[in-house]
């Protein structure tokens, strides 16, 4: 256990001290600590900012996009895999879906940029052998969000279902024998038997899922993004890389960063409880 829990210390628990950054006018020479204080300055002009609401509306609607549509496919996913009899097709389809999520976020970004180009993309090929003109998928602020929450679930739902199978391997074979004997029907055992021993796992990965809201993936939103489609894609964490790194403005960066965490913890704390008072399964 050494070696993972002096990464969470040196990588996740020492850095929170600087989070102090967000109330400090933060000064190169004199440091964090040696910087003189602001209090709340740098929220205040966060909450004043044009873009302020723009950003917390994109955000929020990608991540619950993704949450909408991606957190029930891997369940689908895991319950199909569970109902087929032949182990080498399942091990087939297994081994098509889990292997995207080994992919690099570049070379995904790559080939989602290749598949939508409106000039050779496969997408647009097809199109246009059909008679229909050619789009800018990635042009199109509007198309952003399906693009990146679709292209997210082809990525990982095999990886996630992994989870669940592994919950329905655990499932008691007496109660399928039961169901068997009083005549249920394949959906009946789906719904009285598996499901039932999926909602566990499910609520503890939903729970983990709604505390990350605010902290969609980074890389692959910065790199599809492009002018044309900022109305849509300009989400908190680019627009902290863009303020903090690429203008240096740290201490107004750490203060926007600094406000999407609470915001995390707060849902965290929210959905723990009432999945621990409706289910009796929360993470503490």
């Amino acid at each position: 256990m050494i070696p993972p829990v002096i990464f969470f210390l040196v990588f996740k628990y020492i850095p929170m001290f600087n989070a102090v950054l967000a109330f400090k006018d933060y000064n190169v020479i004199k440091g964090i600590w040696g910087s003189p204080w602001v209090g709340t300055r740098y929220f205040k002009l966060f909450f004043e900012n044009p873009a302020f609401s723009t950003l917390i509306k994109n955000t929020l609607l990608i991540s619950l996009f993704q949450l909408a549509i991606g957190f029930p496919i891997p369940i689908l996913l895991a319950i199909a895999l569970n109902e087929i009899k032949s182990r080498r097709f399942k091990r087939t389809v297994q081994m098509v879906t889990y292997a995207p999520y080994f992919i690099s976020t570049v070379v995904m970004v790559s080939v989602i940029i290749l598949f939508l180009s409106p000039r050779l993309g496969i997408i647009n090929t097809i199109m246009n052998s059909l008679g229909i003109d050619s789009i800018n998928f990635l042009g199109v602020s509007s198309m952003f969000r399906s693009i990146y929450v679709f292209s997210d679930i082809w990525q990982t739902a095999g990886y996630s279902a992994v989870i669940y199978l592994a919950a329905l391997s655990g499932v008691d074979p007496s109660l399928y024998e039961a169901a068997k004997v009083d005549g249920a029907s394949r959906i009946q055992k789906i719904l009285n038997v598996d499901l039932p021993g999926l909602m566990p796992a499910a609520i503890i990965i939903l729970i983990l899922s709604v505390g990350s809201i605010m902290a969609i993936g980074f890389e692959k939103i910065y790199l599809l993004q492009n002018p044309l489609n900022l109305a849509t894609s300009e989400i908190i964490s680019t627009y902290v890389y863009k303020i903090g790194l690429l203008n240096a403005n740290y201490s107004f960066a750490s203060a926007v960063g600094l406000f999407n965490s609470m915001i995390n913890l707060i849902l965290l704390l929210m959905v723990n409880t009432l999945a621990k008072r409706f289910s009796n399964n929360s993470l503490w």
